[in-house]
């Protein structure tokens, strides 16, 4: 994985997202306490890469319990809100089949610095590879003002309802 950010992010515009969450939900199933995404920022067609963010409030469901008095953003939440941007990216895009991208696995992860409420988790995935009925993969990263916190490669995989 490289150091540096896979989009600059001096050039995010915080102000203007591309899509709102009102968009994320339009395309993303997930809800209530699980919704992990607040805005997209970039969406890169050409490279098929995807920028977006969670605002990481004291007022997230694991804060009481994860590290009471000096609450950590749990890893697994980390690695949700991430899959939530490619998964959006694949679905809005028309990448795969399925009602919904769910997760298939998770390669070469790293958490590399804490993300503590309050803060705003910048998140950057960029497909790898994919098999529109079997697979998509994305390598993805995770900065808090400006640091990398987390890294790795995820894998969705096409699933129906029914």
């Amino acid at each position: 994985m490289p150091a540096e950010p896979f989009y600059s992010l001096d050039d995010l515009d915080f102000d203007r997202p591309v899509f709102t969450i009102e968009d994320i939900r339009a395309v993303n199933p997930q809800r209530y306490e699980m919704e992990q995404l607040t805005a997209i920022l970039k969406v890169d067609r050409d490279n098929h890469g995807i920028v977006g963010y969670k605002e990481v409030t004291e007022h997230e469901f694991w804060v009481r319990g994860h590290m009471p008095d000096y609450p950590l953003m749990p890893g697994v939440i980390m690695c949700e809100a991430a899959a939530q941007l490619a998964g959006f990216y694949a679905r809005k895009y028309k990448m795969m089949e399925g009602d919904v991208l769910a997760f298939g696995g998770m390669d070469d992860v790293r958490f590399r610095y804490p993300v503590r409420p309050p803060c705003r988790l910048v998140l950057m995935a960029r497909l790898r590879r994919i098999k529109p009925k079997l697979r998509a993969e994305f390598d993805f990263q995770g900065f808090v003002e400006g640091r990398m916190c987390l890294n790795g490669l995820m894998i969705g995989v096409p699933m129906d309802r029914r």
